[in-house]
């Protein structure tokens, strides 16, 4: 089992940008130091829910100051960048690392962020299966065309060529975050491992894990790709010597992030929006999830694993807001609660 940190930088209520990517470098910093495996980075444009604009960029930032830990990016939102600009940043950061590098990448949402990057709707809508299928080939292949109606371009040499890393792998993986049967299919039919977020639970993860199985099967991949695929599940972890004590710091605080941060996204076209209720989606996040005193942690990630068949997990530490605090969740998590796991 492999448990990482995953970390917004959220700006909670009352906090200044600067502050919130302070607590998120400093908890990545901790999370090397506590023995996590990984440090999954999110990236939101315009809103306080995430004050990350660049994933990859912060990726290399982090890169730079760590030494063990695998730095992920949860996600690269591709409809927004052009595939072969990540492509070469996830190689070169690839390369320089070591092979520390995972590339999460996903859909992202039907945001104002389209208009301002020039993508439009339709890269939202339709066109990220073709930009995924251009940054694959970017990262496996010596040379690429660019042959589809988005992207066209002559054929052009790959350099840095990730597959040249000193550290023996072939290039980043690439995770596929996945919210639906048809994000579950088109990561399964190109033997992609999935990233499923922290909003559902672990018998949706199981169907999902089950739907790419299949779907990976029909494609013909390989059967040992299918059964050590590595998926990933995002989850929530607040440590406490008494759930209750856990529980009462996640909702103090998170429902006031959630809410100056989600009602802050903005539609490219108007469509309408539904949105949850903090406190509730609060409360449902701390049943859901690693939530209380460190032996109960403990046997929810092995549950969510033998329920699921996922063996990562991408954990938001940072729900009090507060840094001192974040920083001693992260340390009570590689203290008390990975030994019991391992």
């Amino acid at each position: 089992m492999h448990v990482g940190s995953f970390v917004l930088a959220a700006q909670f209520p009352g906090q200044g940008q600067g502050e919130a990517l302070h607590r998120a470098v400093r908890s990545a910093e901790v999370a090397e130091e506590a023995g996590l495996d990984t440090v999954w980075l999110a990236e939101h444009h315009f809103v306080p829910y995430g004050t990350c604009p660049s994933a990859i960029t912060l990726a290399g930032y982090l890169l730079g100051r760590t030494e063990r830990i695998r730095i992920g990016t949860a996600v690269s939102v591709l409809p927004t960048v052009h595939p072969v600009a990540l492509g070469e940043q996830a190689a070169l950061l690839h390369l320089a690392s070591g092979g520390r590098l995972s590339l999460g990448v996903g859909r992202g949402g039907p945001w104002v962020d389209l208009e301002v990057f020039g993508a439009g709707l339709a890269a939202y809508e339709q066109g990220f299966p073709e930009s995924l299928d251009l940054l694959i080939r970017w990262l496996r292949e010596p040379s690429v065309a660019g042959t589809s109606g988005r992207f066209p371009f002559r054929e052009v040499p790959v350099v840095p060529r990730p597959s040249e890393a000193l550290s023996g792998a072939p290039g980043p993986e690439v995770v596929v975050a996945c919210t639906s049967p048809a994000s579950v299919r088109l990561a399964a039919e190109r033997g992609l491992p999935m990233l499923l977020g922290m909003h559902v639970g672990d018998e949706e993860k199981a169907e999902m894990v089950a739907l790419w199985r299949r779907h990976a099967r029909a494609a013909g991949r390989p059967t040992d790709e299918i059964q050590g695929a590595a998926h990933v599940s995002a989850g929530v972890c607040q440590i406490a010597d008494r759930r209750t004590d856990a529980v009462e710091t996640l909702v103090k605080a998170m429902p006031g992030w959630l809410k100056q941060g989600l009602d802050a996204h903005v539609t490219v076209d108007g469509r309408a929006r539904s949105m949850r209720d903090p406190v509730a989606y609060t409360e449902l996040l701390c049943g859901l999830h690693p939530v209380g005193t460190p032996r109960l942690c403990a046997d929810r990630l092995a549950a969510t694993s033998e329920r699921t068949g996922i063996g990562r997990f991408a954990l938001l530490v940072e729900g009090s807001g507060d840094l001192a605090a974040t920083e001693e969740n992260v340390r009570r998590l590689g203290a008390e609660v990975l030994p019991q796991l391992r």
